[in-house]
């Protein structure tokens, strides 16, 4: 391999960085005895800038390209973004409905059209559009809780594409890349 550059970030297949590279795992580094990368990459993904400076940490992250492309948000550089899991919310389903089937063969005649705190939701058997039978009426047949509860779990789900792990390394030593 040709000398590197200062900086450039490789992908290897084997478990250790090279002579002169470190694991781009976001390691702190003395400022004082690198003081040619830090005038590359400063505190862009953090320290102090003074006494110390840190790696990029891909450790357990997919590299991205910087900048913002046509009605993507933007990346910008050293900033980390996403998350390996998503508990979705109600407002984050697409608007949905769940037809509920009941039938009450000899229904109360005396249903309303207007809630009260002694009606129950259920049929009319007249054919009418009120729907709030009385409670307690002779036909009002108890549904299955599990038929009109909400469900779910609230737990949060994998949002992970598949990925392979590999090592990503920085090259400590190297070219000094030259600014066009």
């Amino acid at each position: 391999m040709t000398q590197p550059y200062l900086g450039q970030i490789e992908i290897y297949g084997f478990n250790f960085p090279p002579n002169g590279w470190a694991f781009a795992a976001g390691q702190t580094l003395p400022l004082a005895q690198n003081t040619a990368l830090f005038s590359l990459i400063g505190v862009t993904f953090g320290g102090n800038g003074t006494t110390s400076f840190l790696l990029p940490n891909l450790a357990s992250r997919m590299a991205c390209g910087t900048g913002q492309g046509p009605g993507l948000s933007d990346r910008p550089l050293g900033v980390t973004f996403g998350t390996e899991q998503v508990t979705l919310s109600m407002n984050e389903m697409p608007s949905h409905q769940h037809a509920l089937n009941a039938c009450l063969p000899a229904g109360p005649t005396d249903v309303s059209a207007t809630p009260s705190p002694n009606t129950a939701p259920g049929i009319s058997s007249t054919g009418e559009s009120a729907m709030y039978a009385p409670l307690g009426g002779e036909d009002m047949t108890m549904m299955n809780p599990m038929a009109i509860q909400p469900t779910g779990g609230s737990l949060p789900h994998n949002n992970v594409q598949p990925f392979l792990g590999l090592n990503y390394s920085i090259a400590l030593a190297g070219i000094f890349p030259q600014f066009d």
